[in-house]
């Protein structure tokens, strides 16, 4: 059968100060979370650490701002705010109401939709694996003399190929091991595509966990606004494990290095990549129930 975002009655209507109260705080919280991007931004500088979430995801702060209430809340006289031109919004069951219009963008984004349900259902359904220990950053500078960050390597580039090579490469992700350097793709045990990803995304991989954040972007009016900002949340501080178990020496932006070559550094690595696939399949659930529905759709 196919997976499309279902059809459902609004269950709760919100008065007008209620959800302008909500949007507003949204974007307050919203603007907190990306102050600091925008202020380096504007003075023409990059966080290599934070700033990914804006570069990599290509999501500006505007489109974080922007709340939506989920599909099974009506907000009350909203027909005549900016609101009503916005896509997938429809009347609701109250005059001069908008609700959004599940069932039409299910209609409209069902392969989009189908894709998405099916890897976020598969990951959350799977075990988690805990055995890459991050490396599939330093198997984007094996035995390369330009790197992805202009940034300084930790251990310098010998030292740096040697940890690669003492270790089995074990990334599931494919858009972490597309980076791969040709010497290092040979190396790992998988061969992630795209075709296989829904085979392959596990809940500990940590790219997997920032992703939930560009699925509920991608979902976007299905995914309730609290639940949008979560998932940034997620990926800001999984981006942080990301780079500090990197070969890049982050010190000077607040990456204290998890030295995964070492015993100590691999237990810390693990300790809070567990705690990363904990959060990260409770929000999992979260956008799946919203977008969905309480039961879900069929994904293939």
């Amino acid at each position: 059968m196919t997976a499309t975002a279902t059809a459902s009655a609004p269950a709760v209507v919100l008065d007008a100060d209620d959800w302008r109260a909500r949007e507003e705080a949204h974007a307050e919280r919203a603007d907190a979370l990306t102050a600091g991007h925008r202020a380096r931004a504007a003075r023409g500088e990059r966080h290599p650490i934070e700033d990914f979430l804006f570069t990599y995801y290509s999501y500006s702060p505007s489109l974080v701002r922007r709340w939506h209430p989920g599909p099974t809340i009506e907000l009350s006289d909203a027909a005549a705010t900016p609101r009503a031109a916005w896509r997938w919004y429809a009347p609701g069951t109250t005059p001069n109401s908008l609700v959004v219009d599940r069932e039409a963008m299910g209609h409209e984004k069902a392969p989009m939709l189908r894709a998405i349900e099916r890897i976020l259902r598969r990951t959350a359904d799977r075990p988690g694996a805990f055995g890459c220990f991050g490396l599939h950053e330093w198997a984007m500078v094996y035995r390369q003399a330009e790197h992805r960050h202009p940034v300084p390597l930790r251990l310098g580039a010998a030292a740096t190929d040697e940890v690669v090579e003492s270790h089995e490469l074990r990334c599931t992700h494919i858009d972490a091991y597309r980076f791969f350097t040709p010497d290092a793709a040979p190396r790992n045990r998988f061969t992630p595509t795209r075709e296989s990803q829904a085979e392959l995304e596990q809940p500990g991989c940590l790219h997997a966990g920032m992703d939930v954040y560009k699925w509920a972007v991608k979902l976007g009016p299905l995914v309730p606004g609290d639940v949008l900002l979560d998932a940034f949340e997620l990926a800001r501080d999984i981006r942080y494990l990301d780079m500090q178990a990197s070969p890049y020496d982050m010190e000077p932006w607040g990456g204290e290095p998890v030295r995964i070559e070492t015993p100590e550094g691999k237990a810390e690595y693990v300790r809070r990549q567990r705690a990363f696939a904990e959060r990260s399949n409770a929000l999992r659930h979260c956008v799946l129930a919203a977008a969905f529905g309480p039961g879900g759709a069929t994904a293939d």
